[in-house]
């Protein structure tokens, strides 16, 4: 299923395939910024396979530059799937997703369905 645009709880969201290129890069996601942007969508969900260990690596600086990217372009970012080995593997991590889930902008869950739930809430 190539990527597209989906309305999850009423709200646009561009779907990224779970088979396309990784989020490698602040370019890489600039370009999935556009394409979202370019149909209308206020959200991308993005499957955890998308993203390379150095995203879940803080140290990295990557989860950073490519969440700033978002926060820039004012398009939401939801990392979908199960970031359970990474998280258990790094408390600083662990905190990254705590409290980006306490905000508006970025957040990781575990499903589709479960944005889907949060999407209609807020």
């Amino acid at each position: 299923m190539p990527d597209a645009l989906q309305h999850l709880g009423g709200i646009p969201v561009f779907v990224c395939a779970a088979d396309g290129a990784p989020l490698r890069d602040e370019r890489a996601a600039i370009d999935v910024i556009g394409n979202a942007s370019y149909q209308g969508a206020a959200w991308v969900a993005v499957p955890v396979g998308r993203l390379t260990d150095d995203f879940f690596r803080l140290r990295t600086r990557l989860a950073g530059d490519i969440v700033q990217k978002f926060v820039n372009y004012r398009m939401g970012l939801a990392v979908v799937g199960d970031i359970s080995a990474h998280t258990d593997a790094s408390t600083a991590l662990r905190d990254f997703v705590r409290e980006s889930n306490r905000g508006t902008q970025t957040w990781f869950v575990p499903d589709t369905e479960a944005l889907r739930t949060r999407l209609a809430q807020d």
